[in-house]
């Protein structure tokens, strides 16, 4: 279940990977199958061969890609979230998120 994200910030993303661009979107989300994550980061693209090569430089693997038809993604929680969003100086979402206080329980 995802919450913490509006219209606006959804669309934006939408349009940025339909674009073929690399778009970040971060927002709150809870699954028991990843317990101790409350946040998610789509990473998206609709250029796979973007999407992949952007994921190669952060050890990402094709096949972690979320194939969806129209927004394919890679889905970023605990230690790849933090210090991808650091590298990519997405700073903005680092704090919505308060995702700095909680870095340290990934090491």
């Amino acid at each position: 279940m995802a919450f913490g994200v509006d219209k606006q910030e959804l669309n934006h993303w939408k349009e940025e990977v339909r674009a073929g661009r690399i778009a970040f979107l971060t927002h709150f989300w809870v699954d028991d199958r990843f317990p101790g994550c409350d946040t998610v980061t789509k990473v998206g693209c609709s250029d796979i061969d973007t999407l992949k090569a952007w994921g190669r430089r952060y050890g990402l693997k094709p096949e972690w890609i979320d194939y969806n038809q129209h927004f394919p993604h890679f889905d970023l929680f605990g230690k790849y979230q933090y210090e991808i969003l650091q590298a990519e100086e997405q700073y903005s979402h680092i704090r919505r998120f308060c995702l700095h206080e909680k870095e340290s329980r990934y090491y």
